[in-house]
């Protein structure tokens, strides 16, 4: 590369400049500027587009521990009133006997919150309105990224130049920035599509998240907090494979309602559509590296994986408070954001726990998918193994609630 960022550097050259402003990258924003450091986000979408009202019938679990970190940036007097809290997990190989419930002790706490992904980014955009160290770009398409020994910069289509020490690749599963660095991709297809949407249900939930293992692919019912008139409702992300994913898209809102009343046997009696239900394939991606010389991936950028489980945005939060723990320490001993020691110890701090996650959830998947009875019963066997084990249970739960491994700061509660 040549010495063009050098020429580029304007007088608003800030600490990062994030490419992706979606719930990762701008809670990046977030938590680098509770800590002083100044940050370009660039979004090709227009917010209003992403936080209307129906468009996004999707869900997110957050963690126990990253509630840590929305309350840490300032979010969580917006967010709290939103959320609802995940008291205990049900897991049933198709509902039959068998089954293990996940329900911490008295006084434990929940094991996380479940909210509409509208409302995060809600309350994330606002934030970022009132935060003088966020530069946000919207609508905004970049055509050149530059990288050098004096800083980065992304060059925006309408001719603005945007620059600064470190760029993140905050893209999504698709990432540009990615993809022009040369990182290559651990990738694999499930060959299923998940398709995710709204239900308002007669019973309530109480605050039970079901995960409901069949042979063709999970059904999962995650409680989501009332509706304002009083309706009981929860997220649904239904796995199907990909040859039925088209079919069940084109249902009727009837008929895909009877379908899915037949897979949830009257758990919460009659069902009613409120969001549009969105499609998405399910593949496996993990990055074979997260950095490059003044750059560094998190979220869905870095690793993609199974919607199992809900941990997808969970690990991407984690990259968020290590990046950010990371590159504090460094510029506390004059460091700037984009050295190279930085991003090394950021990358050897996430490679175990990423690969940790998503091989265990790739397992889950892999094991519930066999079909047949004589696989559905050795299952239910096991689960009521550890259903009868309490330390085992509690392992599982300290993994639900994000608070196993090494936790960076921002992800504790203070």
């Amino acid at each position: 590369m040549n010495d063009s960022v050098q020429g580029n550097v304007a007088a608003d050259r800030r600490d990062l400049v994030i490419l992706g402003g979606g719930l990762v990258g701008m809670t990046l924003a977030l938590a680098a500027a509770r800590h002083g450091m100044s940050s370009h986000v660039v979004e090709r979408a227009d917010p209003a587009d992403l936080t209307a009202d129906g468009v996004d019938g999707r869900a997110s679990a957050i963690s126990a521990a990253s509630w840590n970190l929305f309350t840490n940036i300032g979010l969580a007097e917006a967010l709290a009133p939103l959320g609802c809290p995940i008291d205990s997990i049900a897991v049933t190989d198709g509902m039959k006997p068998g089954r293990i419930d996940f329900k911490p002790d008295a006084g434990d706490g929940s094991l996380g919150m479940m909210f509409a992904n509208r409302d995060i980014r809600l309350a994330l955009f606002e934030a970022a309105r009132n935060q003088p160290l966020i530069a946000w770009h919207t609508q905004a398409d970049v055509v050149k990224r530059e990288r050098d020994a004096h800083g980065v910069a992304a060059t925006l289509a309408d001719g603005r130049v945007l620059t600064g020490s470190l760029m993140v690749g905050a893209e999504g599963r698709r990432s540009p920035t990615r993809d022009e660095e040369g990182i290559g991709l651990v990738a694999w297809d499930y060959h299923h599509h998940a398709i995710v949407t709204a239900l308002a249900h007669e019973k309530p939930h109480d605050g039970v998240a079901w995960e409901i293992f069949y042979s063709a692919g999970p059904f999962a019912l995650l409680p989501l907090r009332d509706l304002p008139d009083g309706r009981h409702r929860s997220a649904l992300v239904w796995t199907v494979p990909a040859k039925d994913g088209p079919g069940v898209m084109a249902l009727s809102d009837a008929a895909f309602l009877a379908e899915v009343a037949k897979r949830m046997d009257g758990l919460y009696g009659g069902l009613e559509l409120i969001a549009q239900r969105m499609c998405y394939p399910l593949t496996y991606q993990n990055a074979t590296r997260i950095v490059g010389d003044r750059l560094a991936l998190v979220g869905d950028a870095a690793h993609g994986m199974h919607p199992i489980a809900g941990q997808g945005l969970n690990l991407g939060l984690r990259d968020v408070g290590a990046l950010v723990e990371v590159l504090i320490e460094g510029m506390r001993l004059g460091l700037e954001p984009g050295d190279a020691q930085l991003l090394t110890r950021y990358e050897r701090w996430r490679a175990l726990d990423t690969f940790t996650v998503m091989s265990v959830m790739d397992g889950i998947v892999r094991l519930f998918g066999v079909p047949g009875r004589t696989a559905s019963a050795v299952r239910r066997i096991g689960m009521g193994a550890v259903q009868r084990m309490p330390g085992l249970k509690r392992f599982f739960m300290n993994e639900a609630r994000g608070t196993s491994g090494r936790l960076p700061q921002l992800l504790q509660a203070q």
